[in-house]
């Protein structure tokens, strides 16, 4: 397996009540007693990367050898579908168009014994006390390994040259309540302009569920950060504001579990779809998908939280899983290394809307995260940008580029007031800036940023 570097290392475990247990691994020896009902745990001191394999022996009545141990960088990814799409269904590698291509088939290549990776499965975890559910990231364990946390951990290895440990726990069509503690969703959150929505547990989904199966087990294994790809199931449900607040009980009890309230969480937007398509009892409309795309921006009110847009990685909006997950994998990385690691050479986000004003009859759009210059990925006019007067008719905008800026007009619009970018499920804008990452969509008539 792999270890969290420097950071304390928690060692636990079940023995006969009152066992005197001894734990020693790297020129460390801690001691405790099981407590009456025979749980122990202690906590290793910090320590810095290593990758010599080391052993970890926990001796009792009965002796437990743990061999092979790296020290690194460990991130545990979860999340629905797209976050479970697993190595085996690469089909795409060889024809893809879209991202950054690998360079070569890792499926059937990978060749690094310093990536390590756990499968926590669906049904179990291992009860194996040597967890023998750690392999290497390479040959048949890597087969039904998440393809964007091998992607996340392949890149990130080559920015900090540690060995990297990845656990994937991830159910395809999990909503997100599952994920959540069920003791945590009954609460009525209070919005900002004094309304309580109902209880979070009011909407379904078996609160819990995957938390206490694929989750809970797993505390309080040390850790650097969550990645977290998940939300179409909920989009589905045309969920916004509600989705947000789930989000945010999500965020702040899984770090709370870990006992660290700064514990870096990264997520995915979820890519352009044909929601609108969808045949049931709910009214869908393309708006639906940008709508849950703000909600899922409203997490980044919370510290140490950030986002990667995929609005570019999709070859059809009917397709719910697109392929190209090293390119999302990458993308998470490079956001990794520049917030979790301090790399800040490192561009990690395409424009986020910052503000806008009037100028005549125009609306001034200034950006954040503009990297080496705003620019348009074919070299065509900026597309998905429309613009309305106080009657909030939105109509198609020319876009000019001015430095950081985006300057929108329209003829239909004399008098603009508010804006919007990518403000569809089909939007696929080839707006972004020099270093290829996709602008951030966004509505300046925002009705939820206030309320989180």
């Amino acid at each position: 397996m792999v270890i969290q570097q420097l950071k304390n290392v928690p060692v636990w475990g079940t023995a006969g009540p009152g066992e005197k247990i001894s734990v020693t691994f790297a020129g460390q020896n801690k001691t405790t007693v099981a407590d009456s009902s025979g749980k122990w745990s202690v906590k290793l001191k910090p320590m810095k990367a290593s990758f010599t394999p080391q052993e970890m022996i926990i001796k009792g009545t009965n002796t437990i050898v743990l061999k092979n141990i790296l020290i690194g960088e460990v991130w545990l990814c979860s999340g629905q579908s797209n976050m479970e799409y697993a190595m085996r269904k690469y089909s795409k590698f060889e024809t893809a168009v879209k991202g950054q291509r690998p360079p070569e088939d890792d499926l059937n290549k990978a060749n690094n014994p310093n990536i390590r990776i756990f499968l926590d499965r669906r049904k179990y975890m291992d009860p194996s006390p040597e967890h023998l559910g750690w392999e290497s990231a390479m040959g048949k364990p890597l087969v039904d390994f998440s393809a964007v946390g091998y992607y996340f951990a392949k890149d990130l290895y080559s920015k900090l040259h540690v060995p990297i440990g990845m656990i994937s726990a991830a159910v395809p069509g999990s909503r997100i309540e599952p994920w959540i503690e069920a003791s945590k969703m009954e609460i009525s959150p209070k919005m900002k302009n004094g309304k309580i929505l109902d209880k979070l547990s009011k909407d379904g989904g078996d609160p819990g569920k995957f938390y206490n199966t694929m989750i809970e087990p797993l505390i309080p294994f040390s850790l650097k950060g969550f990645l977290w790809y998940q939300g179409e199931s909920n989009c589905f449900l045309n969920e916004n504001i509600r989705y947000a607040y789930k989000f945010k009980t999500l965020i702040e009890s899984w770090r709370n579990d870990w006992n660290d309230s700064k514990l870096p969480f990264y997520f995915v937007q979820i890519a352009p779809y044909a929601y609108s398509t969808t045949k049931d009892d709910r009214q869908h409309t393309a708006e639906n998908l940008p709508e849950f795309w703000e909600a899922q921006q409203l997490a980044l009110h919370l510290k140490n939280t950030n986002t990667v847009v995929i609005t570019d990685l999709v070859d059809s909006i009917a397709d719910l899983h697109p392929g190209y997950k090293w390119e999302i994998g990458r993308r998470l990385s490079l956001v990794a290394a520049n917030k979790a690691y301090g790399q800040k050479n490192i561009i990690c986000s395409g424009p986020v809307y910052k503000k806008m004003k009037i100028v005549d009859h125009a609306i001034e759009i200034t950006f954040l995260n503009t990297g080496g210059g705003l620019t348009s990925r074919d070299g065509k006019a900026l597309n998905w940008f429309t613009i309305a007067g106080t009657d909030g008719k939105f109509s198609a905008a020319k876009a000019v580029i001015k430095e950081d800026r985006i300057i929108l007009s329209a003829r239909e619009v004399p008098n603009p007031v508010s804006a919007r970018f990518g403000w569809n499920e089909a939007a696929q804008s080839n707006f972004i800036n020099k270093e290829g990452l996709p602008a951030v969509p966004f509505r300046t008539d925002n009705p939820w940023d206030k309320l989180f």
